[in-house]
């Protein structure tokens, strides 16, 4: 009959439980829009001084002025944005000045910026990934706004190497939702989202109903197609870390599309 150590079984399980841990938490961290620690990307930009080329976008924002964001923000490659769900989340960066040949442009005193997600820089398949097609997958980048360009390197560069990770965003007042659509279809664009930013999932509720969870129908709207007229309207917003904040009453029963309700919360 063999004889059972169970004293080295019972160490050799755990060695494995703590290393199947590890390499799950390993799987976790690898979402390149979730990093929290410095990590290695590209910045380029677009548009003028003006900021107009920037404005709209693929997270449905429009004009960045009324919704408060201004010109702090980029358009990420697909491999950040994913799929839209990365729209509001904020990222600190800085020029990699020790990053080659181009970390020669980068302004010598290394500041950081804080910007949001706004945009999408769309691939460019005609181009190499290191040649022109910088936001083609699986590539991270950040094409940024000029004026927050120049807070980082010298316009010459045309592409710098940075540093980035996701850090809080900070934002001022509460949580905004601009109604859209009409009685049969409710578009909610949510804005102005502190903490994590990004909004993962969004749920509805009338007076005469219960909560519905809305189907998000691009970017950071929110589509429903019950029929709120005449209830007040409450919201439940999830973000991607999964925090959690209920609005409860956030309008009157008489409300209007085409109008912005701020909420008395944020994350």
């Amino acid at each position: 009959m063999v004889k059972v150590n169970q004293m080295a079984v019972l160490q050799v399980a755990t060695i494995t439980l703590v290393v199947l841990g590890s390499l799950v938490q390993v799987a976790k961290a690898v979402n390149a829009w979730d990093v929290t620690t410095w990590t290695p990307s590209h910045a380029t930009f677009y548009g003028d001084d003006s900021g107009a080329a920037t404005m709209g976008g693929a997270c449905g924002y429009g004009n960045l002025w009324w919704r408060g964001y201004g010109l702090a923000t980029a358009a990420l490659s697909d491999t950040l944005l994913n799929n839209g769900l990365t729209c509001g989340a904020c990222f600190e960066i800085k020029c990699n000045i020790t990053g080659g040949e181009s970390g020669k442009w980068c302004i010598q005193s290394n500041p950081s910026i804080k910007i949001t997600a706004t945009n999408q820089c769309p691939p460019n398949f005609d181009r190499p990934t290191d040649n022109g097609g910088w936001c083609n997958p699986p590539r991270t980048h950040f094409d940024l706004s000029l004026n927050m360009f120049r807070r980082l390197a010298q316009t010459q560069a045309g592409i710098i190497p940075i540093s980035y990770r996701r850090t809080r965003c900070i934002k001022t007042g509460g949580i905004r939702f601009y109604l859209g659509g009409n009685a049969h279809f409710n578009l909610v664009l949510v804005y102005n989202v502190g903490g994590w930013g990004d909004v993962m999932k969004m749920q509805m509720r009338g007076t005469k109903t219960g909560w519905i969870t809305m189907k998000r129908n691009w970017g950071q709207n929110w589509e429903s197609s019950i029929n709120y007229t005449g209830q007040s309207l409450s919201f439940i917003v999830t973000l991607g870390n999964g925090q959690v904040r209920v609005i409860r009453n956030l309008t009157p029963t008489v409300w209007y599309f085409k109008q912005t309700y701020e909420a008395d919360t944020n994350f």
